[in-house]
């Protein structure tokens, strides 16, 4: 009895809803509407923030859909230090990154919350090219293919929102700009990120090795969110309809950034900076040499102190060096010449230094101090080294920056300049006295 009485009901549903689709699909038949139709692409482009992992900027692709009502923001740099092992992961060059989608407004928001630049770019692009980029990007963000490993230069949020707008315009702006040559280096893009920073600009680029010092495509420059964001402007392509068409249609700058360090339109000469504090460090020991003369205790105190802090700086340098170069997978610091004089082996001058400063027995200190000018001597000769095989053609590592900080002290407090001589020439005397 139920169910003849149901059956009616069930087939007046079941034939409303196959109605009123097929009166839609028909509507948008004859409108030439589809799913693209409906969407609108930008691209934002937000400027460095306060963390170093933020010096370089950030970019991501925003989906604007009117039938939805919804403005989705897809990021392809999403890390968490939460993630198992994300320390050690990171330090063998492992870094799990994500791409994630959530509501744009927010995103922004915080974006101008924490002052960085923030421009959208509207791209006009024909519907079915929204709807494959807007399919493409539905698709990173599925669990089983949101995650990948991050490389500096290779694999981020900027190569990731490149790649999307090559397939927006099929293949023309790969085609366009993937051997157009680059305008700088890998290292100097960095550098001109990191100028306003004189430690993280030295530490870094001397981790890094001479495979970023070599000629690079406009394409390969687009690791930073900046440079797409200078190509994208007054770039043309042919539409799948034969029209051509400007990419971006429309920007809008939401932020400006207070008090923010600039990026530099052009890398500077950092190496200046470097040899004026090695000639100071250098000058400062040559003075400590000088006071053993006047106040031998006080001299030797602060003179082995010194060496102490020297050894430990950069024989952890070295060692980091060392770790990153052998047996991690970051790449970009292979191939390093300044392992040649900086390395773990000056961490030696720490037992050595303290020993020199504050050892009892003279024979111990001299042995001590004959050991780092031995030591010193290694590291001027080995950065001499680093200097010469630079007229071979397999080495051309821009690593300036450590040779003008090194060089000077290293030879101070080598047995090179003739005041070493005396100098042990006169403990010698002394120890006899």
């Amino acid at each position: 009895m139920c169910r003849f009485v149901k059956f009616p009901c069930v087939l007046v549903v079941l034939l409303m809803f196959m109605l009123f689709p097929g009166i839609s699909l028909s509507a948008q038949s004859e409108t030439g509407k589809s799913r693209g139709d409906y969407l609108t692409l930008k691209i934002a482009i937000m400027g460095p923030g306060d963390e170093l992992y933020f010096w370089w900027g950030h970019i991501a692709l925003i989906v604007e859909d009117t039938v939805s009502g919804q403005s989705r923001f897809y990021d392809y740099g999403l890390f968490s230090f939460k993630n198992d092992r994300f320390f050690v992961n990171f330090a063998f060059g492992r870094l799990l990154y994500s791409c994630g989608v959530s509501p744009t407004g927010n995103n922004i928001d915080n974006y101008i919350r924490t002052n960085r630049d923030v421009t959208i770019y509207t791209l006009d692009l024909p519907a079915v090219q929204k709807e494959a980029v807007w399919r493409y990007a539905e698709q990173n963000v599925l669990p089983e293919n949101r995650d990948y490993y991050y490389h500096h230069f290779k694999d981020n949020c900027a190569t990731r929102i490149r790649d999307l707008i090559d397939l927006a315009t099929d293949g023309q702006f790969k085609e366009r700009f993937g051997e157009a040559p680059g305008r700088f280096t890998l290292r100097q893009h960095v550098r001109r990120h990191t100028w306003f920073s004189p430690f993280f600009d030295w530490f870094l680029n001397f981790l890094m090795g001479q495979d970023i010092d070599t000629p690079i495509t406009v394409w390969e420059e687009m690791f930073l969110p900046g440079e797409i964001e200078t190509r994208i402007q007054g770039f043309r392509y042919i539409d799948p309809y034969g029209e051509e068409r400007v990419l971006v249609s429309s920007s809008e700058i939401l932020n400006r950034a207070v008090n923010r360090p600039a990026i530099l339109d052009k890398p500077r000469r950092q190496w200046i900076r470097e040899l004026f504090l090695g000639l100071f460090i250098a000058a400062g020991l040559g003075f400590l040499l000088g006071l053993q003369k006047i106040k031998p205790r006080m001299g030797r105190l602060l003179l082995g102190l010194a060496q102490v802090v020297l050894g430990l700086f950069f024989g952890i340098a070295g060692a980091l060096l060392l770790f990153m170069t052998f047996f991690t997978n970051h790449d970009y610091t292979y191939h390093n010449s300044n392992f040649l004089y900086v390395n773990p082996l000056i961490l030696a001058a720490v037992p050595l230094g303290l020993i020199f400063a504050r050892g009892k027995d003279p024979k111990k200190r001299l042995f001590a101090e004959s050991l780092l000018r031995g030591l010193w001597t290694y590291v001027f000769l080995g950065g001499i080294l680093s200097m010469i095989i630079k007229l071979f053609p397999g080495f051309y590592q821009q690593n300036q920056v450590t040779q003008a900080l090194v060089l000077p002290f290293a030879l101070v407090l080598s047995f090179i300049p003739p005041g070493g001589k005396m100098l042990f020439m006169g403990l010698r005397k002394k120890r006899r006295e």
